[in-house]
């Protein structure tokens, strides 16, 4: 079968070590082409996969044959390449958040439509085992009624991470638009909308900017949520946890209290009411015990969803969803009330 030809946009980090190094993974995919605004950067990742045409305007890559691209470059451009990309007939896979208002997460809805292509959004927190366990325990009745839950995702900052370092574009509003929620809070909310099945009504967030000397963008966040059926929980976010990353999920049933990812040696504890617990290795957080990453599972399943024309589990709906939670964080913080979503 004629391999799926894919170009991607933004050669920075979660393009070199999540999109091209899954896409090489996958023995569907031929990786056509990259580009970034800089040269030298898009050479050097192409070389390392492979890749031997190199662009610096999305445009020129997108007069390419590819049948599909990834969007990795700063939030701020996530809707006009995607839209641009959606247009040119290109199946799009775009990092989170999609967008940095519900109007260009609109104008992307509209432009995937209008095109019958394929538009995902890429919240890789579904795919995790521990999440889709929990998801399951919750539908098939197992925990009981649901009263609460807390998760956060939280660690010391991007610059580790960042091609830029510390001069990265996450901490500059033009350019990030949201700092730590869009970066991770983004990935909690779409996370508990997925476990619990239920659309969040209400918000309230206090945000602020304390750790990052160098950031014009949030970096630490707490909000308050409450879900359709009146489940009240909470969330942080943080580019301030020094030492280990936090990325647990709790959530408190009417049978006893669910714990994900917030253990090193097991991925799923569950307290139950009778004083028993059961606990579950189902695999780190998209790494290794060697402390490597191994495969998120989003581009796989980008992949399997245009070869089967089947829509993906994070449809630009679903991506917007989850940024209209943080839109009405900021609002919350901004107006000090609680926000309707």
């Amino acid at each position: 079968m004629e391999k799926l030809k894919v170009g991607v946009i933004g050669t920075g980090s979660i393009a070199k070590h999540r999109h091209l190094a899954e896409y090489r993974a996958n023995d569907q995919v031929e990786i056509v082409a990259v580009c970034d605004i800089n040269e030298a950067r898009a050479k050097e990742v192409g070389a390392l996969f492979g890749v031997t045409k190199t662009f610096t305007d999305y445009h020129d890559l997108l007069k390419e044959d590819v049948d599909a691209v990834s969007v990795c470059t700063p939030n701020y451009l996530h809707a006009p390449i995607s839209i641009a990309a959606l247009k040119a007939g290109k199946h799009v896979l775009c990092e989170k958040p999609m967008a940095t208002s519900e109007e260009e997460a609109n104008a992307m809805i509209a432009a995937a439509e209008k095109s019958g292509k394929t538009l995902m959004i890429g919240h890789n927190q579904r795919f995790v085992a521990s999440h889709q366990q929990a998801k399951d325990w919750i539908a098939t009745g197992k925990l009981g009624k649901v009263y609460s839950f807390r998760t956060a995702f939280g660690h010391p900052g991007p610059e580790a991470w960042s091609a830029d370092g510390d001069r990265s574009w996450f901490f500059k509003k033009e350019e990030a638009f949201i700092g730590a929620m869009g970066d991770l809070g983004v990935h909690k909310t779409d996370l508990v909308r997925y476990i619990l099945g239920e659309e969040m009504v209400e918000v309230a967030a206090m945000v602020e900017t304390s750790a990052k000397k160098n950031a014009d963008v949030d970096d630490n966040a707490v909000l308050i949520l409450k879900t359709e059926s009146g489940i009240i929980g909470t969330l942080a976010t943080s580019w301030s946890y020094n030492g280990n990353e936090d990325n647990s999920t709790v959530i408190y049933a009417e049978n006893g209290v669910l714990r994900l990812e917030d253990n090193k040696d097991f991925s799923v504890i569950y307290h139950k009411n009778d004083g028993t617990t059961e606990t579950f290795s189902l695999g780190k957080i998209q790494s290794n015990e060697e402390g490597g990453q191994v495969s998120t599972g989003v581009i796989d399943h980008f992949v399997d969803s245009i070869l089967t024309g089947k829509a993906p589990l994070i449809t630009g709906e679903e991506g917007k969803k989850s940024l209209l939670v943080i839109l009405g964080a900021i609002a919350s913080n901004e107006t000090k009330q609680i926000v309707k979503l």
